[in-house]
């Protein structure tokens, strides 16, 4: 069967792609809320940013073991839904005047909660939707939609936060949030036996164990805490130096930002042959090899301080993050699907909350220590403390035994 001919993967696939495209919108508009709005600091930007993730932390593991004994469709569900209203509260607030860091820190909090559960169930899904040797072509194709979200998102979003403000900005995603809910509620699947009741702290042990004892999950698992680390580092420092220092506007953050998503589309169409042609080591060692010098070239951007130079900042913004994308764009199915590939049913939630945990809990500590380091060593050193970390990555990366992992051709 093709991809295209899964009625319910095609309606999982749509309801992704419309949520996809408010997402990126409200990462956008929520940055500019903070920096232009409420007069923040790089550092806040940091806060408001790690704000999603800390329910990751604190939940992260409990909710691999829930998520494998409900059905992930009603979680989808309820949590699209839950995400949508949260949103539209942030604009009442900030509409009426009474937001604050802190408030908008603690719906967030509330938003994160959400979407861990969310997204644990969402990557343990896919599998029940199509076969697994179309894992990596349909990871392909979800990574695709979101790359083509990543690109058009944050230039609508720039153009709706100058044309009508953040806060309506933030609508956009909540109305996008509800349809995915009213359409991930039609999807018609086989659910799969869910995983037998027992002690909690031993269903933990065992998503654990899957994880860091696996030959190469374990090295996969830990090198993507470390980049995540970095890369939550790098992403508060850029929207600083866009807004701050180099004086953008919001709809020049969001062509930047939207680079990042063409270079995605990109690497998205070729990720599958890719994998093929090189291994799916291989072509992801590849990928964490390209994000140090991707960043490189937003550091080299040049100061504005006549009308040429801001057309030369503005290009070096551009093809850093073009590069950037292109990188995610390779790996990120590659990832996905070899993760679900060799994980069981029965460990799909917990495998999937496991890694995302500990990968949010790298941005909890990763956004603002990028803010507190812009703002203390100045934004192109703190630059360039997360290009050190990004390219060891990288080369740890390529010299691990997970370079070897492969998905024979003919399961791919």
């Amino acid at each position: 069967m093709k991809l295209r001919e899964n009625s319910s993967f095609v309606r999982f696939w749509i309801a992704s792609t419309t949520s996809s495209f408010g997402t990126y919108i409200t990462t956008l508009a929520l940055q500019v809320l903070v920096v232009g709005n409420m007069g923040g600091s790089a550092v806040d930007v940091g806060w408001v940013s790690a704000s999603r993730w800390i329910p990751y932390v604190l939940l992260g593991l409990i909710a691999g073991v829930l998520i494998d004994r409900f059905h992930r469709k009603t979680v989808l569900v309820v949590t699209d839904m839950g995400r949508g209203i949260i949103l539209a509260c942030i604009c009442l607030l900030s509409i009426t005047g009474v937001i604050s860091i802190g408030w908008l820190m603690f719906l967030l909090v509330l938003f994160g909660a959400l979407s861990l559960f969310h997204d644990s169930a969402y990557q343990s899904f896919v599998p029940q939707l199509v076969p697994r040797p179309l894992l990596t072509r349909a990871n392909a194709r979800l990574e695709q939609s979101t790359a083509v979200a990543e690109t058009s998102g944050p230039a609508i979003g720039g153009g709706l936060v100058s044309l009508i403000g953040a806060p309506f900005a933030l609508l956009f995603d909540a109305f996008s949030y509800l349809f995915s809910g009213v359409l991930m509620a039609s999807i018609k699947h086989q659910p799969v036996n869910k995983v037998t009741t027992g002690p909690l702290g031993q269903q933990i042990k065992e998503g654990l164990r899957w994880v860091y004892q696996h030959q190469y999950l374990r090295t996969l698992a830990l090198n993507t805490h470390a980049w995540f680390l970095f890369h939550s580092m790098t992403m508060t420092i850029l929207v600083s130096i866009v807004l701050i220092e180099l004086g953008f506007n919001a709809s020049l953050l969001g062509y930047i930002l939207a680079a990042a998503g063409v270079g995605a589309v990109a690497g998205t169409s070729l990720s599958p042959r890719v994998g093929v042609r090189f291994g799916v080591g291989r072509a992801m060692a590849f990928s964490r090899i390209l994000y140090g010098p991707a960043v490189v070239l937003v550091a080299l951007a040049p100061a504005v301080n006549s009308f040429d130079s801001h057309y030369f900042a503005l290009l070096f913004m551009v093809v850093g993050q073009l590069f950037y994308g292109f990188a995610m764009g390779i790996e990120g199915p590659l990832e996905m699907g070899y993760r679900q590939y060799i994980t069981p049913s029965h460990l799909q939630g917990r495998m999937n909350a496991t890694l995302r945990s500990i990968n949010r809990s790298a941005v909890v500590i990763g956004a603002p220590l990028g803010g507190a380091l812009a703002d203390g060593l100045g934004f192109t050193t703190a630059l360039w403390i997360s290009i050190a970390g990004l390219t060891l990555c990288g080369i740890w990366f390529s010299l691990s035994p997970m370079r070897n992992a492969r998905i024979e051709d003919n399961e791919t």
